[in-house]
């Protein structure tokens, strides 16, 4: 009798220990460290964790690789672009241009993002990465800021849902283009005076298409 009453018992399913949201925040902080203090080349996993105060297999639960592990430290930094209404298109532009320069000059940003932009010409995988973890994250400022523009009836709404994508494609290239371009190759200031230059010549081409 006990042992059919043990049988009818449902079985406890293990699902291992919940993913630890402080344990992530360090991982990603040490990988950011690393890379300014190490470099792509030198950085590795075991390093990493010895950072992090964690065990080298809990890495490795969470990312296949450095490659991986790197770009989401990246990614995690770009979250924190925001697009707050400050009442004109122009205006928009300008304050989500200098939050970007802002990131860009923080040392483990501009660091980790160069480091996985070289590494990636020679790892399609990697390029992938990037542009799902990054580039397609951060399209949202572009339609979120086109959007508020039409509301305000500063763009015209576009009846062409894949004219429409293309367009806010071409926005978030030549935004991001500029920017990186000027502060990490070009190495000059993204200041106040550029900003409201370069956004000037960005809402004529906007008008103008």
């Amino acid at each position: 009798m006990c042992s059919r009453t043990s049988r009818a018992r449902p079985k406890t399913i293990r699902t291992g220990r919940p993913r630890s949201a402080e344990a992530d925040v360090a991982i990603l902080d040490a990988t950011r460290a690393a890379l300014v203090e190490l470099g792509w080349s030198k950085l590795t996993m075991g390093d990493v964790a010895h950072r992090a105060g964690v065990a080298k297999t809990t890495l490795y639960r969470r990312w296949a690789g450095k490659n991986e592990l790197v770009v989401d430290a990246v990614a995690v930094l770009f979250d924190e672009l925001e697009l707050p209404d400050r009442g004109s298109l122009a205006a928009d532009i300008e304050g989500v241009v200098l939050q970007f320069a802002t990131l860009l000059e923080r040392p483990e940003a501009r660091t980790a993002l160069m480091a996985v932009v070289a590494e990636s010409t020679r790892d399609e995988p990697l390029r992938e990465r990037i542009r799902v973890s990054i580039v397609s994250r951060q399209k949202r400022l572009v339609l979120e800021g086109r959007e508020r523009a039409q509301t305000r009836g500063e763009l015209p709404t576009q009846s062409d849902p894949q004219a429409a994508a293309r367009t806010a494609d071409l926005i978030f290239d030549v935004i991001a283009g500029a920017v990186v371009h000027r502060a990490l190759v070009s190495a000059e200031p993204v200041d106040e005076d550029w900003v409201r230059r370069f956004t000037a010549v960005l809402l004529g081409g906007l008008r103008a298409a």
